[in-house]
């Protein structure tokens, strides 16, 4: 009897974690091969296989190849797409940079309003970043005009002529919003990563004379790549899928991210009834996230062990 309900409860964990992987796979998976079809097909069959599939030939081959074209390019979807690639990497380098730096202090050193600084970094995690919409759209502008006021008299001397700075409508404007959003998590994070480091290795090494920098970048940064890889990953995904920013502080279309441009084809879609176009917007969208995670699965799964272990 026991046996008997032993086996019952694991073929019912089984048969939860098979249908949670149903609900994970099957939308995702729905997605692709809906990308493969056109609104016609979609609308006389949405969950069938896309005739590409079941009827492979060169006339069912245009449909997929067509709505890829006409989404990264004559939806300018290439250009959103560098566009992400270049914000997101900029911002995760100084991200890690920034916040590994301000971890390690914060683990390793004893100073007055150590503590003060500590929860000043967690008291980002607590305020709501729509909060701080409206006030940072503001701060923005008269960041902005003080920046001309600073600048543009001597850019003006040295012939370089009068430099207008805008914060609204540009790149390293967004970029600042970035890291300055996601510092309050990395920083806590790496700050409990750093404390469980060996304190002997930085005693080690400042034996045998090396600088505190050259001790961090050569010692602790590679002890500290599980947490730096984990924390990385989490802040990737948050920044690729980014919308409300972007659409707040970005208004040229040749400076739209991914979400913005998938947001158009929408909209698009919607107007002109081409579905298909969509879902290869969406599918574009989605693969690099999913090849990022594919790639860096193990080392994220051997970051929160390794924390959890030693915190």
């Amino acid at each position: 009897m026991q046996r008997m309900l032993g086996g019952a409860g694991s073929g019912l964990k089984y048969a939860i974690l098979v249908l949670y992987l149903l609900a994970v796979v099957f939308p995702m998976v729905w997605v692709l091969y809906t990308s493969a079809k056109s609104t016609q097909e979609i609308y006389q069959n949405p969950f069938g296989l896309p005739a590409a599939v079941t009827a492979p030939s060169a006339k069912t081959l245009e449909t997929p190849i067509e709505n890829f074209e006409k989404a990264w390019v004559g939806s300018h979807f290439s250009s959103y797409f560098v566009n992400s690639v270049k914000l997101v990497s900029i911002s995760l380098v100084l991200i890690l940079l920034l916040g590994a730096m301000a971890a390690y202090v914060l683990a390793r050193f004893e100073f007055r309003g150590k503590g003060l600084v500590y929860y000043l970094f967690l008291s980002g995690l607590l305020i709501p970043m729509q909060l701080i919409l409206i006030p940072l759209f503001f701060q923005f502008s008269d960041m902005g005009e003080a920046l001309t006021r600073l600048l543009g008299p001597i850019t003006e001397r040295l012939g370089l002529g009068y430099l207008t700075v805008s914060l609204h409508d540009s790149h390293p404007g967004l970029i600042l919003i970035y890291v300055a959003a996601s510092l309050p998590f990395t920083v806590f994070v790496l700050t409990s990563f750093f404390r469980t480091l060996p304190g002997e290795l930085r005693e080690a090494a400042m034996i045998d004379g090396a600088s505190e920098y050259r001790i961090f970048f050569s010692v602790m940064m590679p002890l500290g790549k599980p947490g730096l890889v984990t924390v990385a990953i989490f802040n990737f995904l948050g920044l690729w899928n980014e919308y409300l920013f972007g659409l707040v502080f970005l208004n040229s279309d040749h400076l739209k991210t991914l979400p913005l441009g998938l947001a158009s084809i929408s909209m698009q879609a919607q107007y002109k009834s081409d579905f298909g176009l969509l879902f290869a917007g969406l599918v574009i969208a989605m693969v690099p996230t999913l090849l990022v995670y594919m790639f860096l699965q193990e080392r994220l799964t051997k970051g929160i062990t390794v924390g959890a272990l030693k915190g």
